[in-house]
């Protein structure tokens, strides 16, 4: 007969080995050492507003989140809006139309408004999920996965990067910036925090690098069409990886001649692809 000990130790176990083997987990050298480029390192899914073109799963939700992660393993992109109140929340849009049963512009509702609706897919379809805010995301995805952080245009980055603290979740962030000034306002407020950064040519790194921010805090969104084999060698050589945008035309080409051309995009240099097509792409990488 199992003692209270041994019974508490059998379901932990039952438990851990019940886990999704898919969750990406950043080891303890921290998220810097995970995102270093390096051959023959697997290139990493980026999972566009984490989702909504699957039925039944809205992009910035939870459930979508789940959903992906535990079919394989994800980083997920994702949008972060301001409440009237303050409150951070998920949402791409700045008007709650298009991927909410509610109406209006979000800083001009309340957090309590926000979660009287409901989250639709973009086909419209409306579901049983609500939008979550930043904090219920930041401690959903510890040991699960990285997130990259898209912050509009009205949230004060501090307002994030506080969250980032309060959650202990620095090793599973990524805070995704438009412009160096920016980037710069990021490093300054935690040097330690890993950054998107757009480079797509030698001046938007020199840029960067000139306004004090170190080549191992960035990763590079390279663009949405594929850069030079010598831009990814300049990049790679400073030891940053590269996100390729694959969402838009380059996932229509994969839809168009085969979702091959993912693994084409990977051994040209792509060290991370943000998709609107995670699972698909995730498939064709598995069969390299």
């Amino acid at each position: 007969m199992l003692t209270r000990f041994g019974l508490l130790a059998f379901c932990l176990a039952f438990l851990l080995g019940c886990a999704p083997k898919t969750y990406l987990r950043v080891p303890k050298q921290g998220l810097s050492e995970y995102l270093k480029p390096e051959a023959g390192k697997p290139t990493l899914i980026s999972a566009h507003r984490g989702g909504g073109d699957y039925p039944g799963y809205p992009e910035n939700c939870l459930e979508s989140f789940a959903y992906l992660a535990k079919q394989a393993a994800m980083i997920i992109e994702c949008d972060i809006g301001l409440t009237q109140d303050s409150v951070l929340v998920m949402l791409h849009d700045d008007v709650l139309d298009r991927t909410t049963t509610g109406k209006g512009k979000l800083n001009a509702v309340s957090y309590a408004y926000t979660q009287s609706l409901h989250l639709k897919d973009n086909a419209g379809t409306t579901t049983k999920f609500r939008m979550p805010t930043l904090e219920q995301v930041l401690n959903w995805g510890k040991g699960k996965v990285i997130y990259t952080l898209d912050v509009k245009r009205t949230v004060p980055f501090e307002k994030v990067v506080d969250l980032i603290h309060r959650t202990h979740t620095e090793d599973n962030c990524v805070v995704i910036t438009y412009n160096a000034q920016d980037a710069a306002k990021v490093h300054k407020l935690d040097p330690s925090l890993m950054i998107s950064v757009t480079i797509r040519n030698e001046a938007e790194y020199n840029r960067h690098h000139d306004l004090g921010i170190p080549d191992n805090r960035m990763v590079a969104f390279v663009g949405t069409r594929e850069p030079s084999a010598e831009h990814y060698a300049f990049l790679h050589k400073k030891g940053i990886s590269c996100i390729l945008g694959t969402l838009g035309n380059l996932d229509k080409m994969a839809q168009a001649k085969g979702d091959q051309v993912y693994v084409n995009f990977a051994k040209n240099g792509a060290d991370i692809m943000s998709t609107d097509r995670p699972l698909e792409m995730a498939k064709a990488l598995q069969k390299k």
